[in-house]
């Protein structure tokens, strides 16, 4: 991994991409969703200051846990002056998402306890799939052939 020196205050794409493993074009898409910034040089390079390196630590560990990129901003942006997220902060935002991963790995639990039964199956039922519609609770709240229940935003019911 190239050393990079601590009087350098920013960094080139390049070096934020070896030092932090994440692809170049991976922080540049981070970029465009605003969850790092950087500035243009005379040359119209990307320059990125040092504590870009601990929010891409921050965004790709939220992202191997399973929160969408759009939840990962949102949290961000409630930084005050969108300071580089501390360990505070993340003990703060997991607590918030643990909800969610726990459903996602009950939901997960299901279809690992359940997939050898439905290969093959081929009923797609929706009154007695297990996979995609547990105990008929598609039926309680809407009509037709949709086997995939939709996800709801935050806050409604």
């Amino acid at each position: 991994m190239p050393q990079i020196p601590q009087t350098l205050n920013e960094l080139s794409v390049g070096q934020l991409s070896a030092r932090s493993g994440a692809a170049v074009s991976a922080l540049h898409f981070y970029e465009t969703k605003g969850l790092i910034s950087s500035r243009r040089t005379s040359g119209n390079q990307r320059r990125y200051t040092r504590d870009a390196l601990r929010r891409v630590a921050f965004v790709r560990a939220a992202q191997r846990v399973g929160i969408p990129l759009a939840t990962i901003r949102e949290a961000l942006a409630e930084l005050p002056e969108e300071r580089t997220p501390n360990r505070d902060d993340w003990a703060r935002l997991s607590r918030a998402w643990r909800s969610e991963l726990d459903e996602r790995i009950r939901q997960l639990g299901r279809l690992r306890d359940h997939l050898t039964d439905c290969i093959g199956c081929g009923c797609l039922s929706l009154e007695t799939c297990v996979l995609s519609n547990p105990d008929d609770v598609s039926g309680e709240t809407m009509a037709g052939s949709r086997l995939m229940p939709e996800r709801r935003p935050k806050g409604h019911r």
